[in-house]
């Protein structure tokens, strides 16, 4: 075991470098297992408000040591994205766009975020040969959030986001687990006060309470599953692709954030927002060619073409009319069905 100042200068040296391979914030935190997040999670499955992508297990969620069993420090480490575009594309009535949120703008922030963590494991290691890493970036165990709380990243909003005093919250989260004992940071005083904007905002009403959330009534949830989308959400969801980003555009600590420190997290704005009527065409291979080094591809092509019919829809695209005919024929009956839901909204704006 270290010394408490061998700790701490250890500790300083992953803060220096980390800082060095373009790591905007780090914390550190114990790897005492998250009681509380335990009961609120078992609290969630029981109100049917759990999206289901998450680990069932919710003690691998929950507790550090169920997956490392001599963890003593949990490493949180978060990146900086963008909030707009450099370049702006038109979008028209004659050829509509839709978009992606802003968490898939740019290279897949998985494979951003598990490189800077792959080379921090290395640098920890190179200090203290016996140390143990175990890295996870968002499809890991661990909730992301509560261990980017704990270790001082930002306080938990009540549109359940991290949000970051510097940065608001527009940063990716992914942690360290660690065998090495180093000295850990404070959490940060939750700053949100009366504000309830994003609440407010939500075109859903998924946010059912402060820091609670109804993941079924979720835009950014429902643009990822694979089955129809209710149609009391349909007229919400607009041109989303995937993702919603209203409850983060709203936030007042958000006003005027921009974060361009990543090139490879800039925005392509044919990719951020892609012309509708092509995206119907594609095959998986070109949608993968396209789309598959952005984080919103992670699903396939079906969700983002039955989203893509639903902003076809939407917008009362007439020249949508022959494609959205032929795809009636369309072997997933996900695509068929909506594609009729999309046929009778365009006949009926244009009788």
């Amino acid at each position: 075991m270290f010394r408490i100042d061998g700790d701490k200068m250890m500790k300083e040296k992953i803060i220096a470098f980390s800082q060095s391979i373009g790591i905007n914030q780090i914390g550190f935190t114990n790897a005492d297992a998250f009681f509380d997040l335990k009961e609120k999670l078992e609290k969630q499955i029981e109100l049917g408000f759990d999206s289901g992508f998450e680990e069932s297990d919710l003690n691998l969620r929950t507790d550090p040591q169920a997956i490392m069993a001599d963890a003593k420090t949990l490493i949180a480490i978060a990146i900086a994205y963008p909030s707009k575009m450099k370049k702006t594309v038109k979008n028209s009535k004659e050829s509509p766009r839709g978009v992606f949120g802003r968490a898939s703008w740019g290279l897949d922030y998985h494979l951003v975020l598990k490189e800077k963590l792959e080379k921090l494991a290395a640098f920890i290691q190179s200090l203290e040969p016996t140390a143990k890493c175990l890295s996870m970036v968002d499809t890991g165990t661990l909730v992301d959030r509560a261990v980017a709380e704990r270790s001082g990243i930002g306080w938990s909003g009540k549109n359940c986001a991290i949000i970051s005093p510097t940065y608001g919250s527009y940063i990716y989260l992914g942690e360290l687990i660690t065998n090495l004992e180093l000295p850990i940071d404070t959490p940060i005083e939750n700053q949100c006060g009366n504000c309830q904007k994003c609440l407010d905002a939500c075109p859903t009403k998924a946010l059912v309470a402060s820091g609670e959330i109804n993941a079924g009534r979720c835009l950014a949830f429902l643009t990822q599953t694979k089955t129809e989308i209710p149609e009391q959400f349909i007229a919400k969801l607009g041109n989303r692709l995937y993702g919603c980003d209203t409850c983060q555009v709203v936030c007042p600590v958000n006003k005027g954030l921009n974060h361009c420190f990543h090139k490879e997290l800039e925005p392509d704005p044919e990719l951020a927002m892609p012309k509708l009527l092509p995206l119907l065409t594609l095959t998986n291979r070109q949608f993968k060619e396209k789309f598959g080094k952005i984080a919103g591809a992670w699903r396939g092509r079906t969700p983002i073409q039955r989203n893509a019919i639903l902003g076809l829809a939407f917008f009362k695209t007439k020249q949508a009319l022959p494609i959205l005919g032929e795809l009636m024929d369309d072997p997933r009956e996900v695509i068929r069905e909506t594609a009729s839901y999309a046929i009778r909204k365009i006949n009926e704006e244009n009788e």
